[in-house]
């Protein structure tokens, strides 16, 4: 499992998700103990936006890991 720490505006989740739908391994993204399918755009809109998540995926995929890091955030 690969975990990556990011920050999402509201306008960039539907692209963000749709990003997650393409890939055939499960992706979850959480905040605290809240915990959500990355491929629901209910459940990631769920989130408080305004907080560091991690996004735990489970897999590999070049064009999904160049894609979220423009999400990263220095850790």
């Amino acid at each position: 499992m690969i975990t990556h720490k990011i920050m999402l505006r509201p306008e960039e989740v539907k692209d963000f998700v749709a990003a997650a739908g393409r890939s055939s391994y499960d992706i979850d993204i959480y905040y605290n103990r809240y915990v959500v399918d990355a491929k629901s755009i209910l459940g990631v809109l769920g989130l408080d936006l305004r907080k560091v998540l991690t996004v735990a995926i489970n897999g590999y995929d070049p064009e999904f890991e160049s894609y979220i890091a423009k999400f990263a955030i220095a850790s």
